[in-house]
């Protein structure tokens, strides 16, 4: 078998193609009378060669059932076309755009003029800082990637749109503020500014790739994929059970969950969502309220807004993060407390249900996962940034 590797790449294709015409008895007998032992040994060695492939690709490559199949395709396809936010008039605008592009860099926005949105969101790092937690607050700085795709904004939603979001840390006397502009100047800056990050999406991956092949039934592009991230893919949508959160093209249904990372801060503790819930509903610029371009009655979105309701369980859960671009935005968690991807694979595998307070539907439970099914999920999770 040694021998077969070291000939020159030939078409299986015509080979298989003359096999299948003449029977491979027939070439090899034909050669040999004619005395062509050299072309006789050629050909066995090419039958041995492609047979000898076949099984091997069939034995490494995963079958997926037609169930993972349909999970799997529902992680995109990608990039999904852009909705603009109706309670946002500059949404789309090219001017709206390239003002909040400048406004994004400008430190002249905070009160001692040495703090941008950039300062802490840096392009160099995917849109956050790399830090476990910026110098001013307890939480670590999500990335702004595919900002515009959430429902929810901030690790414990306190805001319903992107450019209260935006005009939050303006606002704010621990991170850029107290302001010095007017209400009025200061909304039209966040929504310039919420315009910019809505153009801000992650590229195309190998997942997408391979995701795409699996939608038109093409095989020899799918298998391009790594094994390695195609067996933790299958953890991922089936084991594992991860994309019962982790969902749809961005990777999140875009609401909160307890997963058992301590909501434990200095001098108290962070209720995330429960508190997030409320400063928005109590919040003059959310959706129902007055600046609202499109008025809180043509706003459809508006509506996700008016039927929230605060209860116990909403007590220490935080947004479920998106994973497109997960690997260039380390640390991880609400906190930031875990370093790696690996890091967040053993959280999950080793989970302390304990730590999982009792309101609400309990989904999670520990995967006890091997090393190598560890290796593997990490492998998926970073086939999913470039």
């Amino acid at each position: 078998m040694g021998r077969c590797l070291v000939f020159e790449p030939v078409s299986l294709q015509t080979v298989a193609r003359n096999v299948v015409r003449k029977g491979v008895r027939n070439v090899v007998r034909k050669a040999v009378r004619k005395g062509v032992r050299k072309v006789a040994r050629a050909w066995a060695l090419m039958l041995c060669a492609a047979t000898a492939a076949a099984p091997a690709s069939a034995q490494t490559l995963p079958t997926f059932t037609a169930t993972e199949r349909a999970s799997i395709l529902r992680h995109g396809p990608w990039p999904p076309p852009l909705a603009r936010d109706p309670a946002n008039a500059q949404d789309g605008r090219a001017q709206a755009i390239a003002l909040g592009r400048r406004l994004f860099f400008d430190p002249s926005l905070s009160a001692e003029g040495d703090l941008s949105c950039a300062s802490c969101h840096d392009p160099a790092t995917a849109f956050q800082d790399g830090r476990r937690t910026p110098k001013y607050g307890t939480r670590n700085t999500p990335s702004l990637l595919d900002v515009a795709q959430q429902r929810w904004f901030g690790w414990g939603g306190a805001s319903d749109s992107l450019w209260a979001a935006s005009l939050a840390p303006m606002s704010s006397a621990n991170e850029m503020g107290p302001p010095r502009l007017d209400s009025a100047t200061l909304i039209q800056h966040a929504k310039a500014l919420a315009a910019y990050q809505a153009t801000l999406v992650s590229p195309r991956t190998t997942f997408d790739a391979f995701r795409d092949a699996l939608a038109r039934g093409d095989s020899r592009a799918a298998a391009a994929y790594p094994l390695a991230a195609q067996r933790g893919l299958r953890i991922f949508v089936g084991e594992g059970r991860c994309n019962v959160c982790h969902s749809g093209p961005l990777f999140s249904n875009g609401e909160f969950a307890d997963i058992g990372v301590p909501f434990f801060v200095p001098d108290g503790v962070d209720s995330g969502r429960h508190d997030g819930l409320k400063s928005l509903m109590t919040s003059v610029h959310n959706r129902l309220g007055p600046h609202n371009d499109a008025g809180a009655a043509r706003d459809p979105r508006a509506v996700l807004t008016r039927q929230l309701d605060m209860q116990p369980r909403h007590f220490g859960e935080f947004r479920v993060p998106g994973l497109r671009n997960v690997a260039n935005t380390a640390p991880y968690m609400h906190d930031g407390s875990l370093p790696t991807l690996a890091d967040v694979v053993r959280h999950y595998s080793e989970l302390n249900e304990e730590r999982l307070h009792a309101d609400g539907e309990r989904i999670l439970r520990p995967l006890k996962l091997t090393a190598e099914q560890t290796a593997d999920l990490v492998a998926f999770l970073q086939s999913l940034s470039r």
